[in-house]
């Protein structure tokens, strides 16, 4: 119900600064609470911040509160995720995800599960 395409990754040095964006179709996209997740080599797909559906709560993992902030223009129908102080540990996949529900049923959530349609995935590097 939900295509989502994520662009704006690529090879940074650290301390540099990047910013994702996730594109997303259909009507009710503004409905629906939206999340960050990444997968680094050999590791499992963690849950990196969300943004409920108005854009007025956001909560992040504790390894990126301070150097990234989520936003979204549900005009453009589209979420953000600006990296800044970039670490080689932030080296990994990045994916949108929108909730499987509408409205507040997403909001603050951190596990996988509760987000229903995904991005391809666009890929973060940094380096040391």
């Amino acid at each position: 119900q939900v295509h989502l395409v994520e662009s704006g990754g690529g090879l940074v040095q650290a301390g540099a600064s990047l910013r994702l964006s996730c594109a997303g179709s259909g009507r009710t996209f503004s409905t629906y609470a939206m999340g960050w997740f990444r997968q680094a080599p050999g590791k499992e797909r963690e849950f990196v911040g969300g943004i409920g559906w108005s854009g007025s709560v956001t909560w992040y993992a504790d390894s990126v509160k301070g150097r990234f902030t989520i936003s979204r223009d549900n005009a453009k129908n589209t979420v953000y995720l600006q990296m800044n102080s970039l670490k080689p540990e932030d080296t990994a996949v990045y994916f949108c995800a929108a909730s499987k529900s509408a409205y507040t049923s997403g909001t603050y959530s951190r596990g996988e599960a509760d987000f229903g349609s995904w991005g391809q995935g666009t890929q973060v590097t940094v380096s040391s």
